[in-house]
């Protein structure tokens, strides 16, 4: 009966594995899918953890910051309690669509919508040391490139929390990336 009791037990766990405890939307971005190699492994390992919706912003509306659907996204952001923001760093630190994004679903409704949720910047970047950090070119961490992403969640009521951005990005530790990525979406 033990051992009955244990291996139920066993198999409830593990099919719990890879699923998330919040309903969590990742809204991705990558200007140029041509060169998106590690976006694109990032979205794949979150599409493979149940209890997360994925959407693609450049998939859905191609390049048109002008053709967001408002009233779409917002429905489904009312859905879910964890927003999770998947793009790459650039010169100008978030993508066109994703700032079409927040445009389009902030700008009309104000912060009630977004009250309560928890929102997640995971980003990805070439520079390393030599760029970010005290002593790099840019004089702030990777992660604090995003101050006014978690400026927009605290006036909204939003939990901002601890980004995930991988700098000095490497093929060969793109496995690793996506282990830390499942790992914060199942938290």
């Amino acid at each position: 009966m033990k051992k009955l009791l244990l291996l139920s037990l066993i198999l409830l766990a593990s099919a719990f594995a890879d699923e998330t405890k919040i309903k969590t939307l990742v809204i991705v971005s990558h200007p140029y899918p041509e060169h998106s190699t590690f976006i694109k492994g990032l979205e794949q390992a979150a599409r493979n953890v149940k209890g997360v919706e994925v959407r693609n912003l450049e998939q859905i509306y191609g390049y048109d910051t002008r053709a967001i659907d408002g009233d779409r996204e917002r429905q489904i952001t009312r859905e879910h309690q964890r927003i999770v923001f998947l793009f790459p760093t650039h010169w100008f630190n978030i993508t066109p669509m994703i700032k079409a994004y927040l445009n389009e679903t902030w700008g009309s409704v104000g912060p009630g919508l977004w009250q309560g949720k928890q929102m997640l910047v995971v980003s990805t970047a070439g520079g390393g040391r030599s760029t970010y950090g005290k002593n790099g070119r840019v004089g702030v961490e990777l992660k604090d490139v995003f101050l006014p992403m978690k400026a927009s969640a605290l006036h909204c009521g939003m939990e901002y929390l601890e980004p995930l951005v991988f700098e000095g990005v490497n093929s060969s530790q793109l496995e690793s990336y996506k282990q830390n990525l499942i790992e914060r979406l199942e938290n």
